[in-house]
């Protein structure tokens, strides 16, 4: 598979950029490392010179940018998104290093749709914009200043996954077809909506236990049929039906026995 091939499965994600300049700057961040795929959430201002001076060369990356009003929207049809953020988090998916996170990018896109996310200029990402997240990555910058510039962290990242492409990858043995964003949101509604019923789920404090589990089921790359059995598993919960008799072991025996004749 050649480079533009898993390249064009990749998208990168700006959540609710303030600066017109920074989202130009980004544009110029992906199109040196080969990539082109830019979603922007809510942007402030969009269509504004200051964007298009500061994208350089790149003004066919803003040209197809596409712009959304949630980051569900942005993130419909993807099988891994990556939350970028240097703030330490209690809750949200186990962190991955800034280099892994490319490196699973980079396979999961030999087949996927893949997103890496960034948040506001100033206040980053949300707690709920992590949440919507499988993984959740940062860049090690230095301990006395961690901050960078969007454009900045955006070339990082696309600097990474540029390296990450130009590495031989391990075979995979993935046949299997992995639940997309939208699969794996239905679920969690389902979740919680079973959870309420039940009577589980506290009404005062129900973000709480639904952070962690969506902090559990963040470590697994939950595939459709996986998501259909746990969903099936939450519809029989709501719909008990009467049990079945569990065979005995001379109804076992029966069986072997029948099937020698």
């Amino acid at each position: 598979m050649s480079q533009s091939d898993s390249f064009s499965r990749i998208r990168v994600v700006l959540s609710r950029p303030a600066h017109p300049g920074n989202i130009g700057a980004a544009a110029r961040a992906l199109k040196t490392m080969g990539l082109s795929r830019l979603y922007l959430v809510r942007p402030k201002r969009f269509v504004d010179p200051q964007a298009r001076a500061l994208s350089s060369s790149a003004l066919d990356v803003l040209a197809v940018a596409v712009v959304c009003d949630s980051l569900d929207e942005a993130l419909e049809g993807t099988t891994l998104s990556i939350a970028v953020s240097a703030r330490p988090r209690i809750i949200g998916p186990a962190p991955l290093e800034a280099r892994s996170a490319a490196a699973e990018a980079i396979a999961r896109a030999q087949t996927d749709e893949v997103a890496f996310v960034f948040g506001n200029e100033t206040t980053g990402l949300s707690n709920e914009e992590v949440m919507k997240c499988n993984r959740l990555t940062a860049i090690p910058s230095h301990p006395d200043y961690t901050s960078l510039n969007l454009a900045a962290a955006v070339q990082v990242i696309t600097y990474e996954c540029r390296m990450a492409q130009l590495r031989p990858l391990p075979p995979t043995e993935q046949t299997a077809e992995f639940a997309t964003h939208e699969d794996v949101e239905q679920f969690f509604a389902h979740l919680e909506r079973s959870l309420y019923a039940s009577g589980f789920l506290h009404p005062k404090y129900p973000r709480r236990l639904m952070e962690r589990l969506r902090r559990l089921y963040s470590r697994l790359a939950l595939e459709k049929q996986e998501v259909s059995i746990l969903r099936g598993m939450l519809t029989a919960w709501e719909n008990p039906r009467p049990p079945r008799s569990r065979p005995t072991h001379a109804d076992a025996q029966k069986g072997s026995e029948s099937g020698r004749k």
